[in-house]
């Protein structure tokens, strides 16, 4: 059996209808595991797991629409995950929002509040949903997509970064809390990744550019090359590795 071999497992991936978190899903999947396909909007969720049934049979995903902002929503998310397959083994915290881009001496007080809110206090809520019954079995991960915006400072995207950073301590204290009954908590921290998400800070030519002048490898990050190290968290490979965060950025953050 892979190191890797994920069959028998069943993950929930929060804004899993494109980019990172649908990569994710998608090789989640490849591994033999059940998914949970979840975003706001029912079309492009449904469009996903279509793709993935297709590919590794029906029932190897289910599309639940849910707004992270929404406790109601992720409970019922939570909920039909459980219906259909019966227990939840990997939670993936993905989604994310950012709806302020600019220097924080004029973000409003809604904008900053809906930052943390959703960054931060949703992963709490959904991890706190699925949690019990992974220490119940003494077994589970949790995996929380963060951002190398945790570790440095910027004039555009600061409230965003304060939110990842918080993430980050996120990850230690679930680990410490979760650990002595097999709960493996961890983060992934992507540098810039080709997403629609990210899409203002790589679109342009000019701050394309200058994101990747200084970077080992001269290029941004795509969705799927995320994937492998979440797979690795989920899976027997990662069964020793908690409370961590890991850098995903091409060496963005070496130099």
């Amino acid at each position: 059996m892979s190191l890797f071999d994920l069959s028998g497992k069943s993950a929930i991936i929060t804004g899993s209808s494109r980019g990172i978190g649908k990569a994710i899903a998608e090789a989640m999947a490849d591994q033999g595991a059940k998914v949970t396909i979840s975003s706001r909007k029912p079309g492009p969720c449904q469009e996903v797991a279509g793709a993935i049934n297709e590919k590794h049979g029906d029932g190897t995903a289910i599309a639940v629409p849910a707004n992270i902002s929404s406790k109601e929503e992720l409970q019922k998310m939570v909920d039909a995950t459980k219906e259909a397959f019966g227990k939840i083994d990997i939670v993936v915290c993905n989604a994310a929002s950012n709806p302020y881009y600019g220097p924080m001496e004029g973000i409003s007080d809604d904008a900053f509040e809906k930052i943390l809110s959703n960054n931060i206090i949703s992963n709490h809520w959904l991890v706190q949903m699925c949690v019990p019954e992974m220490r119940e079995r003494k077994d589970g991960s949790i995996i929380i997509v963060s951002s190398i915006g945790g570790l440095r400072a910027s004039p555009v995207i600061g409230a965003y970064n304060i939110s990842k950073a918080a993430d980050f301590q996120l990850v230690r204290n679930l680990a410490a809390e979760y650990g002595p009954d097999n709960v493996r908590v961890n983060a992934i921290a992507p540098g810039l990744i080709r997403t629609d998400f990210a899409r203002a800070l790589w679109e342009n030519p000019e701050t394309l550019k200058r994101s990747t002048a200084g970077t080992p490898l001269k290029r941004i990050g795509e969705p799927e090359e995320l994937a492998g190290i979440a797979v690795y968290l989920a899976s027997r490979a990662g069964s020793f590795t908690t409370g961590q965060m890991h850098v995903v950025d091409g060496g963005a953050t070496i130099t």
